[in-house]
Parts: C-alpha cells; sequence; structure tokens
C-alpha cells in the first residue's frame, strides 16, 4: 500500500506538506499543490480519509451529508437545515452519498476539517465508521442509528407506517395490491417491502411474487415497472409504490395505458413530496416531514457544537389521503 511518505518522495516536499493539502489547511504554491496531486494520481494513493485528521477550532460550517441532492425528498430536508441557520453564524455545506459506502467516505473526508458538526441523512456507511466520526465531531443522524448514540438520531418508523397505508387501502376493498418496492438494500425499502407483506398476510391476502417489482426511487423506475406489471397479466386493483417519485411515473406509464387513477387502479405512495399534493390526481401517500427534520437536526447540533446535551424523538409519519385513492364498487 502506498504510503503518504511515498507520495511527498515523488512529488518532492515534506510529509507534512501532503497531509495539509489533504486536509485542506495548506497555504502553498500551486506549483506544489499540482505536484502533489500529480503524486496522489501517478501512485494511486488512497488516504485513510476517516482517520487523517480531524482540525479542532471553529469552521463555522456545518457538513450536511445526502444522498441525492437532486431529490425532492432530501430538497426539503436541506432546506430545513438552511432555515435553522438562518440568523446564525454557521453556514451548511452539502455532499452526496449517492447510496454507496465509498463515495459517502470520499465526502466525509472532504468535509473533515472544514465543518464543526455532520449531519447525515441515511446512507450505508459502515456502523464502526460512523461511531468513529461520532467519537470525534458532534454527529446528527436522519434515518439511521448513531452507535452507542441513539438519541442523536432520528429513526423513522416506515414499517408502521406501510401498515397504515395497507390498512386504508384493505378498508378501500383493495386486495390485489400491487408493490413498486426500493432498492433491495435500502433500509426504508426493506422496511416498507415487510410491512408490505405483513399487513397482506396479517389480513390473509395472499403475497402474490408478480405483484412485486424493485425500482431505485426514480420516476423512470415506476414507468418501467408497471410496463412489467401489465406485461405479467397478473391483475391488481391498486399500486403502492415505495416513494411519491415512483408513484408519478407509474400515473404516467398508466395513463399512456389509457388505465384510470382512480377509477380503474388506485395509486398511493410514500414521501409526501411538496408536488404530490398537485398531482393529477392528488396522491394518497405517507408524510414524511423532511423540512422538519432537517431543522430540528441542525438545530440540536448546534446545541451539541455549544456543549449542550440533546436527546431527539422522531415524528410519527402521517397518512395523507387525496385523490388518487377510491372504493372499489
Amino acid at each position: 500500500m502506498v504510503t503518504l511518505v511515498e507520495v511527498a518522495q515523488e512529488a518532492g516536499v515534506s510529509p507534512s506538506t501532503v497531509s495539509r493539502i489533504l486536509s485542506g489547511t495548506a497555504n502553498v504554491s500551486l506549483r506544489k499543490r499540482h505536484a502533489v496531486e500529480e503524486a496522489i494520481r501517478k501512485l494511486n494513493y488512497q488516504p485513510n480519509i476517516i482517520a487523517k485528521g480531524l482540525v479542532r477550532g471553529q469552521t463555522m460550517s456545518i457538513g450536511v451529508l445526502t444522498q441525492d441532492i437532486s431529490s425532492p425528498f432530501y430538497n426539503d430536508a436541506l432546506l430545513g437545515v438552511q432555515e435553522a441557520l438562518q440568523g446564525t453564524d454557521y453556514v451548511p455545506v452539502f455532499v452526496d452519498g449517492h447510496w454507496h459506502p465509498k463515495d459517502e467516505e470520499t465526502a466525509i473526508g472532504r468535509l473533515m476539517g472544514r465543518v464543526d458538526g455532520l449531519i447525515i441523512m441515511g446512507g450505508s456507511l459502515a456502523e464502526d465508521t460512523l461511531k468513529r466520526l461520532a467519537d470525534n465531531m458532534p454527529i446528527i443522524a436522519i434515518g439511521r442509528k448513531v452507535p452507542d448514540q441513539e438519541h442523536h438520531s432520528l429513526i423513522l418508523d416506515n414499517y408502521s407506517a406501510t401498515r397504515k397505508l395497507m390498512d386504508f387501502l384493505f378498508e378501500l376493498g383493495h386486495v390485489r395490491i400491487a408493490h413498486i418496492a426500493g432498492p433491495r438494500d435500502h433500509p426504508d425499502a426493506i422496511e416498507r417491502l415487510h410491512g408490505y407483506r405483513d399487513a397482506l398476510e396479517a389480513a390473509g391476502h395472499e403475497v402474490s411474487p408478480n405483484l412485486i417489482v424493485e425500482g431505485d426511487y426514480h420516476e423512470s423506475a415506476g414507468l418501467l415497472a408497471v410496463a412489467t406489471l401489465l406485461e405479467s397479466r397478473t391483475m391488481f386493483t391498486a399500486i403502492f409504490a415505495a416513494n411519491d417519485q415512483m408513484a408519478y411515473g407509474a400515473r404516467l406509464a398508466l395513463y399512456r395505458r389509457g388505465i384510470r387513477v382512480p377509477e380503474e387502479v388506485s395509486l398511493v405512495g410514500f414521501d409526501d413530496a411538496k408536488t404530490s399534493e398537485y398531482f393529477s390526481p392528488p396522491l394518497t401517500t405517507v408524510r414524511q416531514p423532511m423540512h422538519e427534520l432537517g431543522r430540528q437536526a441542525a438545530e440540536a447540533l448546534l446545541q451539541m457544537i455549544e456543549g449542550a446535551e440533546v436527546r431527539l424523538e422522531a415524528p410519527e409519519l402521517q397518512l395523507v389521503i387525496r385523490e388518487s385513492t377510491k372504493r372499489i364498487r
């Protein structure tokens, strides 16, 4: 494995200079910086970004790790963070992890020494890595637990909310309910799939593998999932999409096939993105108060930076009934 000393020798600088360039604290000439960057590329140096030195002191910045900045789901949370920081001396720094542990580590590594605290939204970062981070700086997590610091975590009960959503569809007379699931390695998608399966079994209904199609939380996945469901010729009267974005794609696919919502197929989502209220027809969904969660996380993190102890409690998820669902006659 290539070491920092070897990078320094290749670049013709001291190891401390390489270290300071990596941590973002170096005040060096462009020539030296380019030499170090070239040496890193040439030697394929992979620094331990989590352990490469957390710089102490006030930076007046808050790091925020999301998984998809372009997603309306995360965008609401980021707006909440910004709102909480207004009127303070702190500014947010947003980075994207793309639901990939290596990308998350890289993104967090870029923040080390540049932020006084960190908000982590979801993700797949290893628990031991998360714990090491939490031992060195204030951290608030949304959608996952901080090991040994669960009171600094906002965990949403996706399972119970899904059971509530499924019970509502049962009350409308729906039994053949298709599910457009999220990625199989996402904790929230797993909880929603379990809630879907358990609700059907508890009500004495069949769990049909043909009615479950995996998606990736984007609109195009909903479009493709409906095509797959229709091609299987398996009858269904309702679709539960694991997030609103896939519900949007499903609605478009049904429209293109001449299938009316909710007259022929009821459609529900999860998240209650801002656009869902103005969807056609307005979408029945589960509200995740991401704006409020982002604000709560930022306010708690500021308190932790000041040395205060905080204990967080996540709000209950709410079913929002709109016009995309209808009782079976």
